[in-house]
């Protein structure tokens, strides 16, 4: 069954057990996918242009100060507008991508300055790079299996 909405999450038709588990080991909640993702920022418009513009992602028909992927939404909050100190998201949001070092190629020719060389991991390539704000963005690609 797909949700109606965003059409990005599958659920399964199977019947809830009274215990969720995971593996061995009972969960409490049942968490169907992960919705969206906020992204601290200062300047509204400027991260409005850095997503759509460099990045290439589609805004929201919803909302302005949102943008989509395959699987999540980007929200851009302002927490300093809610009385809550600005702190860049320094851990990084990955995007996945068919090739990091084509994508990298492009977001250079865009301005983009990456921080250091493509790192691979032995089963990923990551490429890491900031938003105008200083929130850590990864292009991230898989290539061993999970």
């Amino acid at each position: 069954m797909t949700l109606v909405g965003s059409g990005r999450c599958q659920l399964s038709q199977k019947p809830l057990n009274a215990a969720i588990r995971c593996g061995n080991v009972p969960t409490m909640l049942d968490v169907q996918c992960v919705d969206f993702v906020s992204v601290p920022t200062r300047d509204l418009a400027r991260s409005r242009q850095f997503y759509a513009d460099v990045l290439g992602l589609p805004a929201s028909t919803l909302n302005a100060d949102e943008f989509e992927t395959a699987n999540v939404t980007l929200s851009l909050w302002q927490p300093e507008a809610e009385g809550v100190p600005f702190t860049p998201n320094t851990a990084g949001i990955a995007l996945r991508v068919a090739d990091v070092e084509s994508a990298r190629e492009r977001l250079t020719a865009r301005g983009v300055e990456f921080l250091g060389d493509t790192v691979d991991t032995g089963v990923c390539l990551m490429g890491f790079f900031y938003d105008p704000d200083g929130n850590v963005l990864i292009l991230h690609r898989r290539y061993a299996p999970r």
